[in-house]
């Protein structure tokens, strides 16, 4: 399939991408994902190693459009999936029951 990313054409394959994300680390993952076999890895690290680009050249939306294009599962990273503070015991107790701490 042709696809332009950071305006440069390329022509990615499911096979290929596969191909080149073999035996690759995945990273930890705080944005858009893109799961390649039973890994999860980050849309820009995907992007990187298939393109070879480097990441501050393409968004991460050309690279999902791709991903998806081709066949894989991308998920973006929702609001209230998003990592939080983690809380005090003190806080943690108050919240068991039922009363906020105080700050």
């Amino acid at each position: 399939m042709r696809c332009v990313i950071a305006r440069f054409p390329f022509d990615l394959s499911k096979s290929g991408v596969l191909e080149s994300m073999k035996g690759v680390k995945p990273e930890e993952v705080f944005g858009a994902s893109v799961i390649v076999g039973r890994r999860t890895y980050p849309v820009k690290q995907v992007g990187q190693v298939v393109t070879g680009q480097d990441r501050r050249d393409f968004s991460s939306g050309e690279v999902l459009r791709a991903m998806t294009r081709l066949g894989f599962t991308c998920r973006e990273l929702s609001p209230a999936a998003a990592p939080t503070r983690p809380q005090s015991a003190v806080q943690a107790a108050s919240a068991m029951l039922g009363f906020p701490a105080a700050v």
